[in-house]
């Protein structure tokens, strides 16, 4: 790649200004960016370590389907893929519970009707994005090159051919870096030493494991289709999302070596057996499959990464996992990241005068919300593994239910501030939600009010002790 003068060009410029962008990784996050650039008309070349997902499955040990909302959905109508993604998906209006003796009860996501969210196929989801970027002239995606490191100061890249074996050298006016949690460039940041990098990796002690319920012999569905399932079991779970072909992506999140079962002493068929007996009856009923699935697919790791400053002057930047990889239960991972491409594209236009106070607005603008769902993914963990077995839990999502039915204009529950509220930002979703959440759940314990009392005055009284709440967290002059 020549390199040339470091220019923002805005959409619609001449071409023949357009300048190169070097985009490590073609995942999720990589190849909307791709897209979003090409449209922009600049010079995009993609490198990807994996093969080309529309040639070779990659998918074993990772989530087959995702959650995919509003959020999401934004940067879709922004390159205008909304309807063919539209078609990807399977609503899911709200999580369907089972208890150790196989009764369920639904737990809508929203009282408000047109408020859900989707199951998403990861490989058809990535496919249509590459297809998409590769209709652009100025994008190309290569495969099978593994990026070894960043030289950031002089913003060239090395990387390694799978095939050849062969390591060579690409250079560009920017190079963004999207390869995910484990990012070549995020770790050349830390090793190089040349400035003031800050990073941190925080696993959970639970690791997960990918399983499945296949589909009837015609095809349809063996459990209800459009809700998450989830197998609550204080500490541990198991969920369901179902997929286009009639199977559900089954996941277990289980501690690696606490508790009477985990994933350190599940060794052999029989104990497997007998942990889903016990805990998971219903699911194990229609999971003839479960054992060859148990020990042929991995267990993997679940951890946040959070680290500061994305960028290195007007050379390189992070974005998706590889800036704020976080654990998977907001199911807001894809969409944070496919928000990262929103954000970036409003920078983008503002025409600032280089990269670097290109990328510096970029940062500054997302990088709060971006640690503000990564804590928010860790209190949905406990609350989806425990808390939604708990009456006072259960009583909290029948008011919030109520009140966003009864008055959709004037209430949303701190999940559909996160999922559904496109408009503002995680950080912003979280103190609001997390003040609800305290304002109901003390008035409800302390019998201020009542499930089934008049739903006006309690709306009233939740806005001023929400407000209150918010106001007693402020510290005056810093917000």
């Amino acid at each position: 790649m020549k390199k040339q003068t470091k220019k923002v060009l805005s959409f619609g410029e001449d071409l023949g200004e357009a300048q190169n962008i070097l985009i490590i990784g073609a995942g999720l996050c990589g190849s909307l960016l791709a897209l979003r650039l090409g449209q922009r008309g600049y010079n995009v070349s993609v490198y990807e370590k994996r093969p080309d997902l529309r040639k070779v499955d990659i998918s074993a040990g990772r989530s087959i389907n995702l959650a995919f909302s509003n959020r999401g959905n934004k940067a879709m109508k922004l390159v205008g893929l909304e309807d063919k993604v539209k078609a990807l998906c399977i609503p899911m209006h709200g999580r369907m519970i089972h208890d150790k003796h196989g009764n369920t009860f639904q737990s809508n996501y929203s009282g408000r009707d047109h408020e859900f969210i989707n199951s998403i196929s990861r490989g058809d989801l990535n496919a249509l994005l590459l297809d998409e970027a590769e209709k652009h002239e100025n994008v190309s995606i290569h495969f099978n090159k593994k990026c070894k490191s960043v030289d950031f100061e002089n913003t060239t890249a090395l990387f390694k051919d799978y095939h050849t074996k062969a390591e060579f050298i690409e250079d560009a006016d920017v190079i963004i870096a999207t390869d995910g949690a484990g990012s070549a460039m995020r770790k050349s940041y830390y090793l190089g030493k040349k400035f003031l990098f800050s990073f941190s990796q925080a696993y959970l002690t639970h690791g997960y494991k990918e399983l499945s319920i296949l589909p009837k012999p015609n095809g349809d569905y063996k459990t209800h289709k459009n809700t998450l399932h989830i197998w609550p079991r204080g500490s541990y779970m198991l969920i369901a999302l179902p997929n286009l072909d009639g199977s559900f992506t089954v996941t277990l999140f289980l501690s690696y070596d606490e508790g009477k079962y985990n994933f350190n002493n599940l060794t052999t068929e029989t104990r497997v057996l007998e942990f889903f007996t016990e805990e998971f009856p219903d699911a194990l009923a229609i999971m003839p499959n479960l054992v060859k699935d148990f020990f042929e697919n991995p267990t993997a790791n679940l951890g946040t990464i959070k680290c500061s400053p994305w960028h290195y002057k007007g050379n390189t930047v992070l974005m998706g996992d590889a800036a704020h990889a976080i654990v998977p239960f907001y199911g807001q991972g894809m969409n944070a990241s496919f928000e990262d491409v929103v954000e970036f594209d409003k920078v983008l236009d503002q025409e600032l005068n280089d990269w670097e106070a290109t990328f510096k607005t970029y940062e500054n603008t997302r990088k709060k919300d971006t640690d503000a769902i990564a804590n928010l993914a860790i209190d949905n963990f406990h609350e989806m593994k425990g808390h939604v077995n708990q009456v006072v839990f259960k009583q909290k999502r029948k008011l919030e239910m109520a009140l966003e039915k009864e008055f959709p204009n004037d209430y949303s529950s701190k999940y559909s501030l996160v999922t559904f509220n496109e408009n503002i930002g995680y950080r912003e979703a979280m103190l609001r939600g997390r003040a609800q959440d305290k304002a109901i759940l003390n008035m409800l314990t302390n019998g201020e009010i009542d499930v089934n009392g008049n739903l006006k005055a309690i709306l009233e009284k939740v806005k001023q002790e929400t407000e209150a709440i918010l106001e007693n967290d402020r510290i005056p002059g810093l917000q």
